[in-house]
């Protein structure tokens, strides 16, 4: 493997332990790395009757950091992360493009997190920050949501879309 590939920094999901992404992406920063944990917020009411906003991470159990591969013992060493995504032999990319769409998107739109979504027709996204991106149309609330999945992890996000506003682009997902 040529050096320029071992340094060149490319986007990579990082598996680590539920509910310690915060505290993982705070340790990553400290080591001069570019970190990406998509969060939303919920409203939790606490047994004192008490009601506060609290930001949890979109996808539990996974924090995006942009690392050259010749930086994978230093993420490795930062406790709770387990492991960098990849085909079990070593990490894969994740491709930029969708990182910068979910960047974008996300500071601009309400997503929360949604099951990973086999069944349903795949639709496009043709305007807004998230112009582009592809996912399965689902209905709640009455409102058409697009769920987009990060296959690499196994997690999506749903997010609110008018339906002038997406195009179809196949038929229906079969399981």
């Amino acid at each position: 493997m040529s050096e320029s590939v071992r340094t060149h920094r490319r986007w990579f999901a990082l598996y680590t332990a539920s509910n310690h992404e915060k505290m993982v992406e705070q340790r990553l920063l400290t080591k001069d790395l570019e970190v990406f944990l998509p969060l939303h917020s919920v409203i939790r009411r606490w047994k004192n009757r008490t009601t506060v906003k609290v930001d949890r991470p979109l996808f539990s159990g996974y924090v995006f950091a942009k690392i050259a591969l010749n930086e994978t013992v230093k993420v490795l060493s930062v406790p709770r992360v387990f492991s960098i995504v990849g085909n079990g032999r070593e990490p894969l990319p994740l491709p930029d493009a969708e990182i910068e769409a979910l960047r974008a998107g996300l500071s601009t739109e309400n997503a929360i997190p949604w099951p990973n979504v086999k069944v349903g027709t795949r639709a496009r996204i043709n305007c807004g920050p998230l112009a582009g991106l592809e996912g399965i149309v689902v209905r709640t609330d009455g409102q058409f949501r697009i769920v987009i999945s990060v296959n690499m992890i196994s997690r999506s996000v749903a997010i609110h879309v008018s339906a002038e506003d997406m195009e179809i682009c196949g038929e229906r997902e079969v399981q």
